[in-house]
């Protein structure tokens, strides 16, 4: 491969920089996402693998790299080779080509196919796939099928080595390259090098600011309609990725303005294109102009309306001998019901639409169960679901009822690429009961109410102190403060779970008051340790997992523990804590780089989007099963269910040893070590220390200092989040 000029590296810096060659030996670790991995080399004339760090998250093991970069000694790691610019070329030894082809790079090559390959063509293994496909046949397991897949695969590959020349020169990562190519093909070239904004549009990935780098290098005008009008889109999806339905019109200008240093005259009319091709739109709401993404407006109006239609529809007699049917479940439970509960219950036979909502402690399951059973003695269609696999499982064991996920409940066909449940073909339910109703977005909710008959009860279930979704919108907390649909509130805090710190101390931080700290850790449910320097507080956490917790409290230290942390990097994120944890935890298993990383037998992982054709859902956590060498796929275990990985769908799965707070929402664990440090200042908040705290069952520990919950108690700024759904609602129903 010739040489390629690395993006913004002045030749007479390149040539300052010292040079490394050698072939990847093993990937010790890889992030996908921010592409930063740490790579052993075996370079000529040296005994021992050198270590190179950086931008190397692509790289397959097997590959011979050709590095610019500096030497520098890491406190903990001793030497390594910081990369700042590499390229790859293809392996020419016999044992470089086995181990690059059993990597998973090309479908239907792994280890054990590879070792065959090899055995038979040598050196020529490379020469033969590129020229002569046809004779992979002579290979014993390899047949037409087979020779097909592999062809195919390889040219895809070829394809992208042959363009990466071009797109790394323009400071585009292998990557990315990859995704280029598959989205436009033979005209990747041409659509990169004459308007690189369409990347941002269809490339997820790949942002506004790597298009605007690349129009930068290419000398694009920068009043360009498509720098406009990316810009402009790029911070609706920013704002959307925190949580914004629509974004005041006066601050996108502002914000945009600011992103892209141009006048503000031609960016109004760029954003009057976009509303002209219908790809925005711009509706006068009470606190102005609002400026919404075509689907995001769809959602939330047809949230609002579709509730507004369940609301006045005719169905759901309250019955008749209402009282006398409470005692007979207050009886089947051998409970009794306290006024606010009774009200809560009678509700849900009342009302069409109907919030339950209330803190720990506050018998929001007892309510479920008793509603669940009050219909079960009706003769009712029940539906239950939650948003989220584990929050589904959880629900089923704590009311004795089959639930599932939303997702599921809809069932996503894979044909049409939808949902099937729809207004067309509605759900088969006279009552819907959805928990964790915090967690739902607006577009869930409206795939949701598209599929619940407008006879059938609506009741949700959720705690809007907890923070809101991940994606976009606060419906729970919109819904309640519309006004209109009936809330039926849940304050008090019953006798048993008054006698749990873990209940008493989340309710004194939702009130914004300080916890109280046992002076002894080890005999209660919750527990506070003081630390904050990061290596100390780190090595601490491990010894809990590893060791202390499992004594004290009979804890699996993989299936009982969840640890919990705000961030993703740094010393205390869970990349690192993973890393650590799965060395501590899961040391001696067999193991297999996949997808760029590190896998064992048995680790702990988590889904990471929703997989609508595999029906795997965002937080789903399993354990690695198995790896499957002649294909190069990974298998997982989800709840008994194994599925089976690409190597291309490594983005998917992630270590689960520590998580964040938002993944930890709507599941429960019997442990829960929550990392608490200054370190973390920009993400302490009171809602997501209140998110935390109520994950644990058994035990809370919290590792950090006393002024970092202190920080986290007082910071009571609620987020906000521009939405419409409360004034779209009140229209609807009133």
């Amino acid at each position: 491969m010739s040489r390629i000029q690395p993006p913004d590296t002045p030749e007479a810096s390149l040539e300052s920089l010292d040079t490394l060659e050698g072939a990847v030996e093993r990937l010790t670790f890889a992030d996908p996402e921010s592409h930063y991995a740490v790579v052993r080399l075996k370079v000529k004339g040296s005994r021992q693998p050198v270590t190179a760090v950086g931008a190397l998250a692509s790289v397959k093991e097997g590959e011979l790299l050709h590095l610019k970069g500096r030497y520098e000694i890491h406190p903990k790691w001793g030497e390594q080779f910081k990369v700042v610019w590499w390229y790859a070329v293809l392996p020419a030894t016999v044992a470089g080509i086995k181990k690059y082809l059993a990597s998973g790079l090309v479908k239907g090559i792994g280890p054990e196919m590879a070792s065959r390959l090899v055995a038979r063509f040598g050196a020529d293994t490379l020469k033969v796939i590129d020229d002569q496909p046809q004779r992979l046949e002579e290979v014993p397991g390899i047949g037409p099928k087979r020779v097909e897949m592999i062809r195919r695969s390889w040219q895809g590959h070829k394809e992208v080595r042959e363009i990466l020349v071009t797109l790394q020169g323009l400071g585009i990562s292998l990557g990315q390259a990859a995704k280029i190519h598959q989205a436009y093909g033979d005209r990747a070239r041409e659509v990169v090098t004459t308007n690189p904004y369409q990347l941002a549009l269809d490339i997820q990935g790949i942002g506004f600011h790597t298009a605007d780098r690349l129009a930068g290098r290419l000398n694009l005008d920068p009043l360009a309609p498509a720098r406009l009008a990316a810009g402009l889109v790029h911070v609706l999806d920013a704002m959307a990725g925190e949580g914004h339905v629509y974004v005041p019109e006066d601050l996108l200008l502002k914000e945009a303005q600011e992103l892209l240093q141009v006048p503000p005259k031609p960016l109004a009319g760029a954003l009057d294109r976009l509303a002209r091709d219908g790809k925005v739109l711009i509706p006068d709401l009470a606190t102005g102009k609002g400026v919404y993404k075509r689907p995001a407006w769809m959602a939330e109006t047809g949230v609002a309306q579709m509730l507004g239609r369940l609301a006045t529809a005719p169905g759901g007699n309250v019955p008749l001998h209402l009282e006398h049917l409470l005692d007979q479940v207050q009886k089947g439970r051998k409970l009794e019901l306290a006024p606010e509960q009774r009200d809560a219950v009678a509700a849900a036979l009342k009302e069409k639409l109907l919030i339950v909502t209330g803190g720990p402690g506050t018998g929001k399951t007892t309510i479920v169960s008793c509603i669940l059973d009050f219909y079960r003695s009706l003769g009712a269609r029940v539906m239950l679901m939650a948003p989220t696999g584990r929050a589904a499982k959880r629900l089923s064991e704590t009311t004795g009822w089959e639930a599932t996920t939303i997702h599921r409940a809809l069932e996503w066909s894979p044909q049409t690429g939808g949902f099937r449940r729809n207004p067309s073909d509605p759900l088969k339910a006279e009552v819907v009961v959805v928990d964790e109703m915090s967690m739902v977005d607006i577009f869930l909710m409206y795939h949701l109410l598209r599929a619940i008959p407008l006879t059938a009860r609506l009741i949700m279930v959720g705690d809007a102190h907890q923070l809101p979704a991940v994606g976009p919108g606060n419906v729970l907390k919109d819904l309640m403060d519309s006004g209109v649909v009936k809330v039926a509130r849940l304050t008090q805090i019953y006798r048993q779970a008054r006698e749990s710190l873990i209940v008493v101390n989340a309710h004194r931080i939702h009130q914004g008051v300080f916890p109280l700290l046992p002076p002894h850790w080890g005999r209660g449910d919750f527990a506070f340790l003081e630390l904050d320097d990061p290596e100390a507080l780190k090595a601490r956490l491990l010894d809990l997992v590893m060791e202390d917790l499992p004594k004290r409290y009979g804890f699996h230290p993989v299936k009982d523990i969840q640890v919990i942390t705000p961030m993703h990097r740094g010393p205390l994120g869970i990349q690192t804590l993973n890393h650590e944890l799965q060395q501590r935890l899961n040391p001696n298993r067999e193991q297999w780089s996949w997808g760029g990383r590190q896998w064992r037998r048995l680790d702990k992982v988590m889904q990471l989007k929703n997989n609508y054709y595999k029906e795997i859902f965002n937080g789903d956590i399993g354990q690695v099963w198995g790896f499957l060498e002649e294909t190069g796929q990974l298998q997982v275990n989800f709840d008994g269910r194994v599925i089976t990985y690409e190597p291309a769908e490594r983005d998917e799965l992630t270590l689960a040893y520590a998580v964040t707070v938002h993944k930890a929402q709507g599941s429960e664990f019997p442990g829960v070590v929550l990392v608490l440090s200054t370190h973390h200042y920009m993400l302490l908040q009171r809602n997501l220390l209140y998110t935390a705290v109520t994950r644990g069952r058994r035990l809370v520990a919290i590792l950090g200092s006393k002024r970092a919950l202190g920080i986290a108690i007082k910071n009571d700024r609620p987020v906000r989040r521009y939405t419409d759904l409360a004034a779209k609602v009140q229209q609807a129903i009133r």
